[in-house]
């Protein structure tokens, strides 16, 4: 039932537009999602916290909170030689 739950979690993240990777961490009390800078902005990034946070209430039966976490992040690098 556990492992279950922690995949329903990643499944609602994942299933969302720009998400690149979903964790469930600390026993599904937490999720972090990673998006794509490309294709969601900062305030997509606040939208889509919000809105898996909404999903996860509708859909899931779970104790306590469960912690919505967005990280969007690009990194520019550049070797001087």
């Amino acid at each position: 039932h556990y492992i279950k739950r922690l995949g329903a979690l990643e499944e609602i993240a994942t299933a969302k537009p720009g998400v690149a990777k979903a964790y469930a961490l600390q026993a599904g009390r937490e999720i972090r999602v990673m998006v794509e800078p490309t294709e969601v902005d900062d305030d997509g990034a606040a939208l889509l916290s919000h809105e898996i946070a909404r999903e996860i209430e509708d859909q899931l039966e779970y104790p306590g909170q469960v912690k919505v976490i967005v990280i969007r992040e690009s990194r520019a690098i550049e070797v001087a030689k």
